[in-house]
C-alpha cells in the first residue's frame, strides 16, 4: 500500500465533521490494507507510531530543505521502517545521522505526504480520528461487531493488535483475548459529573464513593514472584518503582492484577504535589523519593478474572487481597455522609472525590458514566501577556496565551502559566487580528501584549513551580471566553491563585 493512500485517508476525515462519513473513509483504507500493513495504517489514523516517541520534534523538521517528490512512491512498509530507524540512532552523532534519515524520507515524500508525516511526528494530526472513531472503523471494516472490538482493545491494550486479529481471524479472534499476566490492558476511566447528588441519585445510591487522588495511574501485574507496573499509557516503569514492587510481592496471593494511582507523601502523610509524584516516572532508575500505592480495582486475583464481575465484588477481592492499600471508600453512603466525605477529601489535599456503580462492570475509555468525578471547577480572570505563533494546524494564526495575574501592590502582571486548550477557530481568528492592536513587542515566536485584555480560565488546579515569577503554575488550564467587561484591574490576583495552591493555609 501506498503512503498516499493513507494520506488522502487522513485529509478526507480532516475535511468532514460526520462521524459516520470519517468511519467510513478508514474502514475503507484498512480493508485494502495487506495485514502485513494494517498496523501502521491503524496507529497511523489514530495519529501514533508503533515505535512510540522517536525523538524528532517541529524545529527539527521545519529546518528540513528537501524538494518534495512529483509523484507518490513512498510505500507504508518503506515509511514504517524509516520510523523504527529512527527510534534506533542514539549516541554521539544521533542529531546529524537523524537529521540525514530524515531528510532521505522527506525527499521521497510529495508535498501532501510531508505535510502528513510532520503532522504524524510532531502529534498534529488534528483529523477528529480519536481512537474511539478507529476503533468504530475497525469493527465496520472487518464486520465485527464494536463490543468485542472495544474489549479485544481493553485487553490488548493495542487497538492494531486488535485490528490485525479482525482482519485476520474474524469475531473467533477477537473473543480469543483474554486477560493476560504481565501485558497491561486500558484503563477504565471516569466521566465528568455534575453534582454529588445527581451521582448518587444516577445510581439509585448504589454507589461506591473514593478519594479523587492527585496520582498517577498506575496498573500493577503479578504472577508468582515476577510483578509488572504500567502507566496509564501502558509503558513499563517497574525497574524505577521497586518500593512498589516490593508491596504488591508481599501481598498474600498467587496471582493478581490491581488498578489504582500512586503518590508521593510529605512527612504528615499529605501528598505531595503532582509534579513530584511524576518526577519518578521519569526516571530509570528509584530515587530517594517514595511512592505509595492506592488501588481502588481488582481485576484478576489467583487465577480468576474479575472484570466482567460488578464492582461491589471487585472492591471485596481488593479488600481481601490488599487491605491496607486500598483507597479510601464509602459503599452505598446516604447523600449527607458522601457530602461529608466530599468535604474531607478536599481538606485532606485530594481533588475531590469519584461515584462509582456498583453493579457496572471493568471498561475501557469513557463510555457511559458508570464512573464520575466530582470536584470543584475554579476560574480564573487573568490578564493576557503575549501569545506564540502556533503550528501545524494553527500555522499563522497567534495560538498559546501568555498568562498573568494582577500584583495586589499595582506593578506588572505576574505570569502564571501559557495555555492553547479550549482555544475555537474563531478565536484563532479573532486573536491573531485584535492582538497586533495591542502589540507591545514581539520576536520570532511571540507577540508581546499591553497588560489591557482580560480573558476568563478555567482550571482543574494550581501547583507549586520555579518556572514562573509567582512561584505557581496553573493545571489543566483552557480557555472559556473573553472579558471585554472587565480591565486589568479587576483580574485575579497574585495572592488569590496562591491561595488555591494545596495543604495547610
Amino acid at each position: 500500500m501506498l503512503l498516499s493512500e493513507v494520506v488522502e485517508a487522513s485529509r478526507g476525515a480532516r475535511e468532514t465533521s460526520s462521524r459516520k462519513s470519517k468511519i467510513k473513509i478508514f474502514a475503507e483504507v484498512m480493508r485494502r490494507a495487506a495485514p502485513a500493513e494494517l498496523a501502521q495504517v491503524v496507529a497511523w489514523l489514530s495519529g501514533d507510531l508503533l515505535q512510540g516517541r522517536i525523538g524528532t520534534g517541529w524545529r527539527t523538521l521545519v529546518g528540513l530543505e528537501v524538494t518534495p517528490a512529483g509523484e507518490p512512491g513512498l510505500t507504508v512498509a518503506a515509511v514504517d521502517a524509516a520510523f523504527t530507524a529512527l527510534a534506533g540512532i542514539s549516541g554521539s552523532g544521533s542529531a546529524a545521522r537523524r537529521q540525514e534519515a530524515l531528510t532521505e524520507l522527506f525527499g521521497a515524500a510529495t508535498a501532501d505526504e510531508r505535510d502528513f508525516l510532520t503532522r504524524l511526528l510532531t502529534g498534529e494530526m488534528r483529523q477528529g480520528a480519536l481512537t474511539a472513531i478507529v476503533a468504530e472503523a475497525v469493527a465496520a471494516a472487518f464486520e465485527a461487531p464494536i463490543a468485542d472490538v472495544r474489549r479485544a482493545h481493553m485487553l490488548s491494550g493495542r487497538l492494531p493488535v486488535t485490528a490485525l486479529a479482525a482482519k485476520t481471524g474474524g469475531v473467533e479472534a477477537l473473543q480469543a483475548f483474554r486477560l493476560e499476566l504481565g501485558r497491561p490492558i486500558q484503563p477504565m476511566l471516569a466521566a465528568p459529573g455534575a453534582t454529588l447528588d445527581e451521582a448518587l441519585a444516577e445510581f439509585g445510591g448504589q454507589a461506591s464513593v473514593e478519594h479523587k487522588m492527585d496520582g498517577a495511574r498506575i496498573q500493577v501485574h503479578r504472577d508468582g514472584e515476577r510483578v509488572w507496573v504500567f502507566t496509564r499509557t501502558l509503558r513499563d516503569i517497574t525497574a524505577g518503582v521497586p518500593e512498589l514492587v516490593d508491596l504488591v510481592r508481599g501481598l498474600d496471593c498467587s496471582s493478581v492484577v490491581l488498578d489504582g494511582e500512586t503518590l508521593a507523601l510529605d512527612d504528615s502523610g499529605r501528598p505531595r504535589p503532582f509534579q513530584e509524584t511524576m518526577s519518578r516516572f521519569g526516571a530509570a532508575t528509584a530515587q530517594e523519593l517514595l511512592l505509595h500505592p492506592y488501588f481502588f480495582d481488582c481485576l484478576h486475583l489467583d487465577g480468576a478474572d474479575l472484570l466482567d464481575a460488578p464492582l461491589r465484588e471487585r472492591r471485596a477481592a481488593l479488600t481481601a487481597v490488599a487491605p491496607t492499600l486500598g483507597i479510601p471508600a464509602l459503599i452505598a453512603p446516604d447523600p449527607e455522609t458522601a457530602a461529608e466525605y466530599f468535604d474531607g477529601a478536599l481538606a485532606a489535599g485530594h481533588e475531590g472525590i469519584m461515584i462509582k456503580s456498583l453493579d457496572a462492570p471493568y471498561a475501557a475509555g469513557r463510555r457511559g458514566r458508570a464512573w464520575q468525578k466530582i470536584k470543584p471547577t475554579h476560574t480564573l480572570d487573568l490578564i493576557v501577556l503575549g501569545a506564540e505563533w502556533g503550528y501545524g494546524r494553527r500555522t499563522g494564526y497567534l495560538s498559546n496565551l501568555h498568562l498573568g495575574a494582577r500584583d495586589p501592590e499595582g506593578g506588572d502582571p505576574i505570569m502564571v502559566g501559557k495555555t492553547f486548550k479550549g482555544l475555537t477557530d474563531a478565536l484563532l481568528h479573532w486573536q491573531t487580528a485584535e492582538f497586533p492592536r495591542h502589540e507591545r513587542t514581539r520576536d520570532a515566536s511571540t507577540v508581546y501584549l499591553y497588560p489591557e485584555l482580560v480573558v476568563e480560565i478555567a482550571l482543574d488546579g494550581v501547583q507549586t513551580s520555579p518556572r514562573y515569577p509567582g512561584g505557581v503554575a496553573l493545571r489543566f488550564a483552557r480557555v472559556v471566553r473573553y472579558r471585554p467587561d472587565k480591565d486589568p484591574t479587576e483580574a485575579d490576583t497574585i495572592n488569590t491563585i496562591q491561595a488555591l495552591l494545596p495543604g495547610p493555609k
